[in-house]
């Protein structure tokens, strides 16, 4: 692949990724590439583990409703939801149908569409990093909406992606605890590249 900007021409995941736990596919999903419907993309460098019944912090701790549905598989679907009547966050869906994982998606580095991305976020992305240094701004930037909610990332049936292409994840990614949580504050299921640029928080 060519540069921050260039064209991403990859391999896309296949539902065997997916159908692992949260904690191994929140970190091996550190470097591989987010593809958007309309074809931007951003490095994936930031996300978070989250559970089911053990995990307070999560969706789907009390169980499932229709609102956290798409989080209880089956796994490599895209798991969209609203949050402060603003924004939309961006999860990939793990594990095995029928239980609650996912791994929310937290920043991206810009790769491809960078134009169509500063439009789409438009007077407060002033530089590169800004674009994708966030959860509410990576779907913002991708065009990603809960009109994707259980989009299939192994066959891109919304035309929505991850792929891999070439770069692996890192052999010492940095781990923390989660960011703007209540509840599971202990746990350290951050996962993310260190040195980043675009992170949503250093």
């Amino acid at each position: 692949m060519a540069g921050r900007a260039g064209q991403v021409s990859a391999k896309r995941l296949g539902p065997d990724f997916y159908a692992r736990g949260a904690l191994e596919v929140a970190p091996d999903l550190l470097n591989k590439v987010l593809v958007g419907p309309d074809g931007r993309a951003g490095r994936i460098v930031e996300v978070e583990a989250y559970r089911g019944a053990d995990d307070p912090g999560s969706h789907g701790f009390r169980g499932r409703t229709n609102r956290n549905a798409t989080m209880f598989g089956p796994p490599g679907r895209l798991y969209v939801y609203f949050t402060y009547g603003m924004h939309w966050c961006a999860n990939v869906v793990a594990e095995t149908d029928g239980v609650a994982a996912a791994v929310l998606l937290r920043a991206l580095t810009p790769l491809q569409g960078l134009q169509d991305m500063y439009e789409a976020r438009g007077p407060a992305a002033r530089h590169d990093r800004d674009l994708c240094s966030g959860p509410a701004k990576l779907t913002r930037a991708l065009g990603i909406d809960g009109d994707l909610d259980g989009a299939d990332l192994a066959t891109a049936d919304r035309s929505a992606t991850i792929v891999d292409d070439g770069q692996p994840p890192p052999q010492d990614p940095a781990v923390t605890t989660r960011i703007g949580l209540s509840n599971g504050t202990d746990l350290p299921w951050r996962f993310h590249v260190q040195g980043a640029d675009d992170l949503s928080r250093r």
